[in-house]
C-alpha cells in the first residue's frame, strides 16, 4: 500500500474513476449498474454508456500502489457494474486489499499469474479470458455465475480456503482446455456446481482438501478425449459426479426441496479418474455419458472406500476399472454398456449392493459381458463380495456361473464331462442334488439285489441276514459300514454294479460332505 503522501486523487482520472478511487479508500461498493436490470447483463452485446467504463490501468494502480485507508475503514475494492477496458494486468504483484467485482465486462483477459491475493470473488462477470498459473489466494477464489470464453488456466495454484465456480459458463482455450487446473492445491472444497463447460477440464495431479462437487454441470468435448481429465487427483472426502439443483444462490447442495427440479450430471466426451485417490466416496449418480470413438469412463486404479455408479442409461462407450480399489460398490443394471464394453481385471470390491432391482441373474449376465474371453477372477470377486454379505448361496451360484463360462474353453472330452459334473452334482455347488442322486443310486441298487438272487456268504458260519436295502446302503456311503459289502461273495454283473455304486458313491457323498462344512463355516 502507499503511504499518506499518495492519497491525492491523480489528475488524469474521469469522473467514474474517482468514484472508484475515493471508494477504494473506504472500503465502500462503487456501484455504476443501471436501474433497469436487464442493462446490467455483461455477457450481452448492448453496448455499455461512457459512463460506467473503467481503464484497466487505473484498477492496477489500486490494487498494487493505492491510497492507504481512512481512518477506521479497510480499503477494498468493490466495483459492480463496470466496464473494464484494456487489460487488468496484476502478474505477480502483491494485493492486500479484498477484491469483489460484480456484473462487470472485461474488454481483455485478466492476468494473475504468480500474484498473492488474500480473497478474491468475481461474480457474474463477463472476462475473455483468466491466466493464473502459479497464483496464491490465502483465501477464497470465487468465480460464480462468470461467463469466460476463452477458457480458465490456473495451474500450480494454491487457494487457501474454497474455489467456487459454481454455475460458470466456460468455453476452451488453449489446447482445447477450458480449465487447466493440473497441480492444483484447494485447502477445502472446489464447487463446480451447475457448470456448462466446453472443452477439456484438466484437474491431473490435483489435491482438493475437502470435496470436488461437479453436480448437475454439463460437460461437453466431443472431439477432444476428455471432457474431465482427473488422472492421480486427490480429494480428502467425496467426488461428486450427480445431479444438481439451483437454490437461486449458485446451486444447492443436500437434499433439494420438494418440488425442485434437479439437472443430472450430463458428459458429452471422456472422463478419467485413473491413479485418483478419494477419501470418502465417488458418487456418479443420476448421470449420463455420451462417448465417441476411443472415449470412456476410466476409473483405472481408483481407490476409495465407495464408489456408487448408478446411471440412468448405460454409457455409450466403454466402462473400465481395471486395478482399482473400492471397499462398497453400489451400482445398477442400466449403469453397464453391453458386452465388450466393460472392463473388471483387477477391480476389486469387498461389498457389492444394487441400486433398484439387479437380479443374480442380471449380474452374472454383468460379468459375462466384462469378459468376453474367459477370466475367473471377476466371477471370484463377486462371490467373495456375496458371501462376506451373507449371500452364500448366491455365491455359490456365481462360482458355478464361472465353471460353465470355463466349460466353453475346454475340448470336447472336458465339454462333456464338465457337463455330467454339471448335470449331476453342479460342479460340488449343488450339495442337494447330490443328495438327490445318492437316494436315487440306493433305490436303484436296493431293486437290483431285491430281484437278483442272493449270493453266497462269505462266511457261512456269521453271515448277516440278507438285506438288500442295507447292502446298497453299505456300497453307497463311504466309511460306515452296516456289515453287508464285505459280507456276501459277489461276482458277474452284480459285482459290477456294487463297484459303480461304491465309486458313484464316494464322489456324491464328498459333494454332500462339502456343501455341509461350507453351511458349518457358514454358521
Amino acid at each position: 500500500m502507499a503511504d499518506s503522501g499518495r492519497a491525492e486523487l491523480p489528475e488524469d482520472l474521469t469522473a467514474t474513476e474517482r468514484r472508484v478511487w475515493t471508494a477504494f479508500g473506504r472500503g465502500e461498493a462503487c456501484d455504476l449498474r443501471a436501474r433497469d436490470s436487464r442493462l446490467n447483463d455483461p455477457a450481452s452485446d448492448r453496448a455499455w454508456p461512457e459512463s460506467r467504463t473503467v481503464r484497466a490501468e487505473v484498477l492496477a494502480r489500486l490494487l498494487l500502489d493505492g491510497p492507504p485507508s481512512e481512518p477506521g475503514r479497510v480499503a477494498a475494492l468493490k466495483l459492480f457494474g463496470a466496464h473494464i477496458a484494456g487489460t487488468l494486468n496484476l502478474s505477480g504483484g502483491r494485493v492486500q486489499p479484498f477484491v469483489e467485482l460484480r456484473d462487470c465486462r472485461f474488454d481483455s483477459q485478466l492476468l494473475l499469474p504468480e500474484g498473492h491475493f488474500h480473497t478474491v470473488r468475481l461474480m457474474r462477470c463477463r472476462i475473455p479470458r483468466i491466466e493464473a498459473a502459479r497464483v496464491t489466494v490465502s483465501g477464497d477464489l470465487h468465480l460464480p455465475s462468470c461467463t469466460i470464453p476463452a477458457g480458465i488456466r490456473i495451474t500450480d495454484a494454491h487457494i487457501g480456503t474454497d474455489l467456487l465456480l459454481n454455475e460458470i459458463r466456460v468455453g476452451p482455450g488453449r489446447n482445447g482446455q477450458s480449465i487447466a487446473a493440473d497441480g492444483l492445491t484447494v485447502a477445502q472444497d472446489i464447487e463446480a456446481e451447475l457448470i456448462e463447460s466446453t472443452g477439456e477440464i484438466s484437474l491431473r495431479s490435483a489435491r482438493i482438501g475437502g470435496r470436488l462437487s461437479l453436480r448437475g454441470s454439463t460437460l461437453r468435448n466431443r472431439h477432444g478425449r476428455y471432457a474431465l481429465n482427473a488422472a492421480r487427483v486427490t480429494v480428502e472426502h467425496t467426488l461428486y459426479l450427480s445431479s444438481g439443483w439451483s437454490s437461486g444462490s449458485y446451486g444447492g447442495s443436500g437434499t433439494p426441496p420438494t418440488g425442485v427440479q434437479t439437472q443430472p450430471f450430463h458428459c458429452e466426451g471422456g472422463l478419467r479418474l485413473d491413479d485418483g485417490r478419494v477419501g470418502n466416496a465417488v458418487v456418479i449418480d443420476k448421470a449420463r455419458f455420451e462417448l465417441s470413438g476411443s472415449q470412456q469412463v476410466s476409473l483405472r486404479r481408483l481407490q476409495t472406500p465407495e464408489l456408487r455408479f448408478a446411471l440412468r442409461e448405460p454409457p455409450t462407450g466403454s466402462v473400465t476399472l481395471g486395478g482399482a480399489r473400492v471397499g462398497k460398490l453400489l451400482d445398477s443394471v442400466t449403469s453397464w454398456p453391453g458386452a465388450g464394453l466393460i472392463d473388471l481385471t483387477g477391480f476389486s470390491y469387498e461389498s457389492v449392493t444394487a441400486h433398484g432391482a439387479f437380479s443374480l441373474a442380471e449380474r452374472i449376465a454383468w460379468l459375462a459381458k466384462a469378459t468376453p474371453e474367459y477370466n475367473p477372477e471377476p466371477y471370484e470377486r463377486l462371490a467373495l463380495a456375496l458371501r462376506a454379505g451373507g449371500e452364500d448361496a448366491e455365491a455359490r451360484d456365481v462360482l458355478l456361473a464361472r465353471q460353465r463360462r470355463r466349460r466353453e474353453t475346454l475340448p470336447t472330452a472336458g465339454r462333456v464331462w464338465g457337463f455330467l459334473q454339471d448335470v449331476t452334482v453342479g460342479y460340488g455347488y449343488r450339495p442337494a442334488r447330490a443328495a438327490l442322486w445318492m437316494a436315487v443310486l440306493w433305490a436303484f441298487g436296493a431293486a437290483y439285489f431285491l430281484v437278483h438272487k442272493q449270493p453266497p456268504p462269505v462266511d457261512s458260519q456269521a453271515s448277516p441276514q440278507w438285506n438288500p436295502a442295507l447292502l446298497a446302503l453299505d456300497l453307497l456311503l463311504p466309511v460306515i459300514d452296516f456289515g453287508q459289502s464285505d459280507a456276501w461273495r459277489m461276482s458277474g454283473a452284480e459285482q459290477w454294479v456294487a463297484a459303480v455304486i461304491t465309486m458313484l458313491g464316494w464322489v456324491l457323498a464328498s459333494t454332500v460332505a462339502t456343501g455341509a462344512s461350507r453351511l458349518l463355516r457358514r454358521g
